[in-house]
């Protein structure tokens, strides 16, 4: 028992050591852009207690700064799950991606598919983990530190705001800051420019044929269909070439 423990503990500071550099653009991202949800939060009246619990339990980055507004009005159930389903709905196409990758890793997944946000998605689907590093643990790390980043920073932001008194106006563009960020980590992996175009052009299309107010979900359904037609295509070819 006390040599399996070793064992996994070693493993786990391993996995640690190779993901952790790979969570550093979401490390700066998520103190900056908890700690503005925080001071949000703390401008509505919610202490920091109520600020960390909403990030830990419902850790939705995007719905928490909408939800800012929900809980400051008249609530309306309905209204607030069509909007939470309308907000997270890409999270659909996410656990659908990440079948393979999370396939096998025992009872970490649940927790794994629990905080698998849209920077945890975009870390843990290009990247392998290095040779000798175990999947499970390498994996978890990443999930585990994101989630923590982004209480933290979320606890950091309700002292703030509990302290100094400022101008908030304009603080939730950061999440747009950081997902900018993120495509162009992506992008210079050429592998995964043909996939950033995808993106890039089924936004546009939903953008004009859907409207600003109802993008998302026709978006990532295109987006969805021509990947998964590219990936057929792909097998394909490759199933040709055999014979």
């Amino acid at each position: 028992m006390n040599k399996k423990f070793t064992s996994d503990r070693g493993d786990f500071k391993t996995a640690f050591r190779a993901a952790f550099p790979g969570t550093i653009p979401v490390l700066t991202g998520f103190l900056v852009l908890g700690m503005a949800y925080g001071v949000l939060m703390q401008t509505k009246g919610y202490g920091v207690l109520w600020s960390v619990l909403m990030s830990a339990i419902a850790f939705c980055g995007s719905m928490q700064f909408v939800a800012i507004t929900l809980l400051t009005v008249a609530f309306n159930p309905l209204q607030a799950f069509l909007l939470s389903l309308m907000v997270n709905a890409r999270h659909l196409f996410y656990g659908l991606s990440m079948l393979d990758r999370y396939r096998g890793l025992g009872k970490v997944r649940f927790f794994m598919i629990y905080v698998l946000c849209d920077e945890t998605f975009s870390i843990a689907s290009s990247v392998e983990p290095p040779e000798g590093v175990n999947r499970k643990y390498f994996y978890l790390t990443i999930s585990l530190l994101n989630y923590l980043y982004w209480i933290t920073g979320t606890f950091f932001g309700g002292i703030l705001g509990n302290l100094v008194a400022f101008d908030t106006a304009g603080l939730d563009f950061v999440l747009t800051a950081l997902f900018v960020v993120l495509f162009i980590e992506q992008w210079k992996n050429r592998r995964n420019r043909s996939s950033a175009l995808v993106g890039i052009a089924g936004s546009v299309l939903s953008l004009l044929v859907f409207g600003s107010e109802n993008l998302v979900i026709p978006a990532m359904v295109i987006i969805l269909t021509v990947l998964l037609m590219g990936k057929e295509r792909i097998c394909t070819s490759q199933e040709l070439k055999q014979y």
